[in-house]
């Protein structure tokens, strides 16, 4: 199983979650690192290569944007709450930042 690496204040923006969304989150989470999907997920190539959004819809709509694509770990990039349609424009160019970040370290 695949450690799991919560990059800047994704681990903290979890705890901010209602109890049961945790919970649901934490289960999802444990199946990426076995390997397994999700059970709502999609890809966002937006982020970058292998980047994907779980969803979690339990009492409001919570997103997860993480990576599994790399032998070593589950990198976590960023959790939010979506409150719109479309996906804000900040949560987007965080999580991609956070990706970038993570290419960069991977290389040194």
């Amino acid at each position: 199983m695949k450690p799991l690496h919560f990059l800047g204040s994704s681990l903290r923006d979890l705890k901010k979650f209602p109890m049961e969304v945790q919970q649901e989150t934490g289960f999802e989470l444990r199946n990426i690192q076995k390997g397994q999907p999700p059970s709502d997920w999609k890809p966002m190539s937006i982020i970058g290569p292998g980047a994907m959004e779980l969803r979690i819809h339990i009492g409001g709509e919570y997103r997860v944007i993480y990576v599994a694509k790399f032998a070593e770990a589950v990198y976590v990039l960023h959790i939010f709450t979506k409150k719109t349609q479309k996906t804000v424009k900040q949560d987007l160019e965080l999580a991609k930042r956070r990706y970038n970040q993570l290419l960069k370290q991977r290389k040194s």
